[in-house]
């Protein structure tokens, strides 16, 4: 029986349409491997941990907790913010850690698999998948514990509270793009992440998260004009009730994330085989 013979040879790879239908092809095709990952992680992050999933929204609860505890001390002056403050500074915090969360799992998925990144052909964008499976995870478990705070504190329900999981989706598409779009330099130097972490300590108080923006100065115009600005008070909106005062500038946002969301696919399927060939060399 003949053998059949191949030859290989260097491609063309600077066709960015058939990068991203490649991209999106493989995202599709390892989906399930996504999951396995993702289960892999999510068990492993909680195995031999005495509180468990209580770890999934300790940060924002004591974020919010301090600031409650500051407000209500009358330690710190906050402008009023038309709802219980408790609400307002976790809802806040936990918007917050999700785009944070989001902006880092990109680099911290395909940095935690460098073992078989260098051993192991499989498509990488699997790495990217399975790190916003574990986001939805804990975001769910976070969200869980918001509700608790909106009826203990008598916001009770309204049907724009079905909304929020869209708007939470939007705030992970955000942070996703971002975090697409810095990983391979992240990859190379752990200055990124660092600077990143550092970062968004300040990017914080830039933002409406535990306080409501200044009515002049500015401290007003740079919150108004921040991006994550719509996304945090959108969210915080239809979690209260409220009718949403920023939607068009939290649509415009999410709908510029769509095009960066390919920009940066292509670029990290560009970028991490380099990346591993460096890692292996």
């Amino acid at each position: 029986m003949a053998l059949e013979s191949r030859t290989y040879q260097k491609e063309n790879n600077t066709n960015i349409l058939k990068l991203l239908k490649q991209s999106l092809s493989d995202i599709y095709s390892s989906r399930f491997l996504a999951r396995q990952l993702a289960e892999r992680d999510i068990k492993a992050q909680y195995r031999q941990s005495y509180f468990g999933i209580f770890w999934a929204f300790i940060t924002p609860l004591a974020t919010a907790l301090v600031w409650i505890v500051l407000n209500s001390s009358g330690t710190v002056k906050l402008s009023d913010t038309g709802i219980p403050y408790p609400v307002y500074a976790f809802s806040g915090t936990l918007i917050w850690s999700i785009i944070v969360a989001s902006i880092n799992s990109p680099m911290q998925s395909t940095n935690a698999a460098r073992g078989i990144l260098t051993k192991i052909n499989f498509p990488k964008e699997a790495l990217i998948v399975s790190g916003i499976y574990k986001l939805l995870f804990n975001s769910a478990v976070k969200v869980l514990i918001l509700l608790i705070f909106v009826f203990v504190y008598g916001v009770g329900f309204h049907w724009t509270l079905l909304l929020v999981p869209l708007a939470l989706f939007a705030a992970i598409l955000f942070g996703t793009v971002i975090g697409l779009l810095i990983t391979p330099l992240g990859l190379l130097y752990k200055d990124i992440g660092k600077l990143i972490s550092f970062s968004m300590q300040f990017l914080m108080y830039a933002t409406p998260v535990v306080y409501a923006i200044p009515k002049d100065g500015l401290m007003k115009t740079i919150m108004t004009w921040n991006p994550i600005t719509p996304i945090v008070l959108t969210t915080r909106d239809l979690i209260v009730g409220f009718h949403p005062e920023h939607i068009t500038y939290f649509i415009s946002v999410t709908l510029l994330c769509l095009p960066l969301l390919a920009i940066g696919l292509v670029f990290y399927r560009l970028a991490i085989p380099i990346i591993v060939e460096r890692l292996s060399a």
